[in-house]
């Protein structure tokens, strides 16, 4: 244990010694945590419209008002010509043109019924969707307010209504930043810990110290326990800092155990620097280390259902997904922060993560060879 504890003196020292590091790795993720949960916001807003109106009538012009003020569309052109709105539509400064025919008033009040043509630009698969949905939605609350206004009263039977009264469990004004946090906090902790320590034997092998401990009598296991050590210590200074950034700017309190939180992440930091330190026995200079941990990290943030709920992924992505780590924490992290789950609640996740640290540093220690 004498040996282990020198190692550990010998690694932090290195870690205290490069104070530029040191305040890349404390200070980076505090400020990506404050600004990226303000940027990646679920909600589209600001979808650029264009109407084309063949009308002119009092009910074209009712209908454009209330696209407009519903907060959601910015009108960027008001023209009687489609090939102009077109000419928006390719330029990229219009998303959606409505076309209102000719005549849209008189029919509507005529026929009782009239038909919008609406072009989208699907580049962006889901400002299209959303936007289209969007316009759907007022012009059927449009619809509604026409309806109530031209039917006389006790003329027909009141139609049966079936009004739904949701009630939103664990977020309920629907803050996305309540729901991003802890996933972003979860991939902060992940690559900080996985780069980490998969740089750290191969800057050993490019400075050449790691001569010096291959001829030394130290055990392998006491080399890679040595080297996961420090860096679980700052992946969990680093994932403190990270909770009291959501208590202070997001006012976001967990809602389940603290130990169980700080347990689970313990155990998962055990598993990704053991990834971390399985890499770096296999890569020679650092690049190669930092090339194929990138491989790896975008695979996890991609897949590990940050962004793209699990459910809606194909079912060979689903399987990658729970093959990651990452998946489980983060999934971890909401329920535990925003449902106040139990320990009976995550032991399953813990249990795979539990194996992928067993796995994944017993596979370090064997690959590690010492070789003068």
């Amino acid at each position: 244990m004498s040996m282990l504890f020198f190692l550990l003196q010998k690694e932090f020292k290195q870690i205290f010694r490069n104070r530029t590091i040191l305040a890349v790795v404390l200070v980076m993720p505090l400020i990506q945590l404050i600004v990226l949960p303000l940027a990646a916001d679920y909600e589209v807003k600001n979808i650029n419209l264009c109407i084309v109106d063949n009308d002119r009538s009092p009910e074209a012009q009712r209908l454009a008002q209330q696209l407009t003020a519903s907060g959601y569309f910015r009108l960027t052109g008001y023209t009687a010509s489609y090939r102009d709105a077109q000419a928006l539509l390719e330029a990229d400064r219009a998303d959606v043109v409505l076309t209102i025919p000719p005549h849209f008033g008189r029919a509507l009040v005529r026929d009782g019924q009239q038909t919008l043509s609406l072009a989208v630009n699907a580049i962006n698969g889901v400002k299209a969707g959303l936007g289209a949905a969007y316009i759907t939605t007022i012009l059927q609350t449009y619809n509604n307010a026409i309806r109530v206004q031209w039917i006389q009263p006790g003329r027909f039977p009141a139609a049966p209504i079936v009004k739904v009264a949701p009630v939103y469990w664990y977020n309920p004004f629907l803050n996305y930043r309540v729901f991003m946090v802890p996933g972003i906090l979860a991939v902060l902790v992940t690559m900080i810990g996985g780069f980490l320590s998969a740089l750290n034997i191969v800057q050993e092998k490019e400075v050449g110290t790691i001569e010096q401990i291959n001829v030394s009598p130290i055990k392998k296991h006491y080399f890679i326990l040595g080297k996961l050590l420090p860096f679980w210590v700052l992946g969990n200074v680093v994932f403190t800092l990270g909770l009291l950034v959501a208590r202070v700017v997001y006012g976001i309190v967990p809602m389940g155990s603290i130990p169980l939180l700080y347990g689970f992440v313990t155990l998962y930091l055990l598993a990704i620097l053991g990834l971390g330190l399985l890499i770096s026995t296999y890569c020679e200079t650092q690049q190669q280390a930092m090339l194929i941990t990138f491989f790896f990290m975008m695979i996890f943030i991609l897949l590990g259902g940050l962004f793209t709920p699990l459910d809606s992924m194909p079912t060979w992505a689903r399987a990658v997904a729970y093959a990651s780590p990452v998946t489980h924490l983060i999934a971890v992290m909401r329920m535990i922060i925003l449902k106040g789950s139990t320990a009976q609640d995550v032991l399953p996740a813990a249990a795979i993560v539990a194996t992928f640290a067993l796995i994944l540093n017993v596979w370090a220690i064997v690959n590690y060879r010492k070789t003068s």
